[in-house]
């Protein structure tokens, strides 16, 4: 019996002077504060859980305060549809399902960037007279943001020609079958937009700041 309760004692004072000394390298000790971390050796770094800021529509860099991002994309012949988006809000796309063959339209509200209206219209079977009126319906100081899908030159007539081109395009009189017309203009734009692109049958994206 003695032999165990001296076993016992002895297990008991290691136990005690095990944490004493574990305690006395977890605190202060000589000026300076090791962890039980680094007492260990994990010296390595701990994971940053910071993530890298995501830009407004996706774009590749922030804009500048009081401006607008905006990302349009046209579609890809007529696989791939068109999307629009605007300050970080996604206005046209096929998730929203709301594109179609032809001209995709959003207008938004240049000062505040409060979207106003969406639309898409068939230039290759469709009623041109929608668009001329739609066109003519834009008050001063609207944006609008033009995607094509498939072919957005069959109707075009010159009158609708020149309604863009008040509207800030220099391409559009230029606009061939199946063209892929990206575009950004406004109501009352003094001279041209420079926001815009033409070009054959493939995809791309425009995305620059306001």
């Amino acid at each position: 019996m003695r032999v165990a309760g001296v076993i016992r004692f002895l297990a008991l004072f290691a136990t005690l002077l095990g944490c004493w000394f574990i305690a006395q390298t977890y605190f202060e000790r000589g000026g300076r504060s090791i962890s039980l971390r680094s007492w260990l050796g994990a010296t390595g770094k701990p994971r940053s859980s910071q993530q890298l800021p995501q830009n407004k529509c996706g774009n590749q860099r922030s804009c500048p305060t009081k401006h607008f991002a905006f990302k349009i994309i046209s579609g890809a012949a007529n696989v791939v549809g068109p999307s629009i988006c605007f300050n970080d809000e996604v206005l046209m796309s096929n998730v929203k399902n709301n594109i179609g063959r032809g001209l995709n339209i959003a207008l938004v509200n240049g000062t505040s960037g409060k979207p106003l209206k969406t639309a898409s219209f068939d230039m290759y079977s469709g009623d041109v007279q929608q668009l001329e009126t739609f066109l003519q319906e834009i008050k001063d100081g609207t944006v609008i943001l033009v995607a094509t899908y498939d072919d957005a030159a069959t109707k075009m007539n010159g009158k609708i020609r020149k309604l863009f081109s008040e509207l800030g395009s220099s391409y559009v009189k230029h606009l061939g079958f199946r063209d892929n017309w990206v575009f950004l203009g406004a109501k009352g734009l003094q001279g041209k937009s420079p926001f815009e692109e033409v070009r054959g049958p493939v995809c791309y994206q425009l995305s620059p700041s306001l």
